[in-house]
This record gives C-alpha cells, structure tokens and sequence, in this order.
C-alpha cells in the first residue's frame, strides 16, 4: 500500500512497484486516517509511508498500523534526510527508512528486505543512529524491564553485540560460538522483546540500559 499527500508521487511509486512480477499494489492513500481506513480493508504486507502529510501524519499513522493485530511492515519515505525522523520513524515501527530520490531499484530492493522480515537502513544511517545513543541526542532509559528479565544471559549478550552494530559473523567471533548458534538466539530474543528486526532490538537495548552510552574519548 502506498501513501503519500502528492498524487503524482503515488503514481510514480505505483508504477515502481507495479513493474515488479512479485509485487502488487492493492491500495492508496493520501493521508494517514485514510491509510489507517484502507489498511484494515485491504491488509497490506507493506506500507510506502509519507512522513509529512496533512490531518494525521506518517510517524503517527505508521504507530498506530503497527500496534495493531497482524501489522503490516512499513518503509518511512521522504525528502528530509533528518536523523530525527529516522529516529522517530524506528520508534514508531518502522523497519525501513528511504529517501524518496532513491534510485528505483533501491525502493524495490527495500521493499523485497522489509517483506522478508528484515530493516532496511544503510550502514550509515545505522551508525548514526548508534552514535545519536551514543552520544546522548536520543536518550536512553536506564529501569530493568521485564523483557530483559525474559532473556537468557546469553541472549542479553548477543542482544548487546546487536546493538554495538555488529553481524552474525562477527557476535560469533566476539562470543566464541557458531554462526548458527547467534542466529537462533537472535531469533529468540527478538520475540522475546517485542522487536521486529535488529534496528529495533538496538533501540530495545539502549532504551532499557542494556548497553550504555560511550562517554567521550
């Protein structure tokens, strides 16, 4: 499904997407109380969400979808390369974030990531968003939670090494354990917090005070 204020916007990103044998576009709106409307009509897999939009917004209308039972994955786009509505767009369920200048091929190359289950942000928005936390300009909490009570010790360890930024490979390497083994952990506690994909679990991670902020060096 796609939203977005501007018309011909939608149409540019319908034919994107409608180009693609494995895609379909099932619906669109321009705003987000009709997005919230249609989405419970068509139930979408994915959502193409516009940040700035008149009446309910982007950021609210992605929170709200994916509160829901059964919530489709949403892709924030814009044209504001803004940490902050990075930031705001992962908290409020987001699993990816474009720019609405992205090559073509990058919007369908996002959209097959998200749709498998996986967030779409390049390594550099990503390492801004470790170094915001890092730094202090997003806070992070520092309450036990109970979802971290959930979590093996274990699980807490390679939570963590998710949120220094680092793969599979290398939470194996740092852990001394295989591959496989961080891959069904990762699993684990990501159903155990409450997180959609890794983006998410780094916020998870900072927002409990699971991993803290680096002091200056």
């Amino acid at each position: 499904m796609i939203v977005d204020d501007q018309l011909m916007v939608r149409a540019g990103l319908a034919a994107i997407v409608g180009s693609q044998p494995d895609l379909d576009v099932v619906g669109e709106a321009g705003d987000g109380a009709a997005a919230l409307t249609l989405a419970a009509e068509v139930q979408p897999d994915l959502v193409l969400m516009d940040v700035r939009m008149p009446g309910v917004d982007g950021l609210t209308a992605t929170a709200r979808l994916t509160a829901g039972p059964n919530p489709p994955r949403v892709i924030v786009l814009t044209t504001f390369h803004q940490d902050a509505y990075v930031f705001q767009a992962l908290r409020a369920g987001a699993s990816g974030f474009l720019l609405k200048d992205s090559e073509p091929t990058d919007l369908v190359a996002a959209i097959r990531t998200v749709a498998g289950g996986e967030a779409m942000l390049s390594p550099a928005v990503t390492r801004r968003l470790i170094d915001a936390f890092a730094t202090g300009a997003v806070s992070a909490a520092a309450p036990e939670d109970p979802r971290l009570n959930a979590l093996t010790p274990r699980e807490r360890d390679v939570l963590g090494q998710i949120a220094r930024g680092l793969s599979n490979a290398e939470i194996a390497e740092t852990l001394g354990i295989g591959t496989g083994t961080v891959k069904t952990h990762v699993n684990a506690l990501l159903g155990k917090i409450g997180a959609r994909d890794r983006v998410q679990a780094t916020i998870i991670a900072y927002d409990l005070g699971l991993v803290r902020p680096a002091g200056p060096t």
